[in-house]
């Protein structure tokens, strides 16, 4: 996956699904992005209000991304995947997922 999106923060959720998962979200238009290997070869899983799909790789089981159920004009992409220094420098913003569903700073 590939994105031509500069976003000026990356977050950092804290609800229950983001949490155990690790990610550090990059979020983008979809039109930024590009599957090198091909959307329909990532798995998704839908949780809770059934609102996102939760992305994965079969074969490392990696989270790559979420979208939202549907369709939209947002995503997110787990940035903890990409070349180490590639998103250096931007703030990373903590959001509560899990109580107030806002950003702490």
């Amino acid at each position: 996956m590939e994105t031509s999106a500069r976003p000026l923060w990356l977050t950092d959720c804290n609800c229950s699904l983001c949490r155990r998962l690790g990610a550090l979200w990059l979020h983008c238009d979809p039109a930024e992005v590009s599957f090198l290997c091909g959307e329909d070869e990532t798995v998704a899983y839908v949780q809770g209000d059934r609102t996102l799909a939760m992305h994965h790789c079969p074969t490392c089981g990696c989270t790559t991304h979420w979208s939202p159920k549907g369709g939209g004009d947002r995503m997110a992409i787990n940035a903890r995947l990409m070349e180490a220094g590639a998103m250096a420098g931007l703030r990373i913003r903590h959001f509560d997922g899990a109580e107030t569903f806002g950003f702490l700073d």
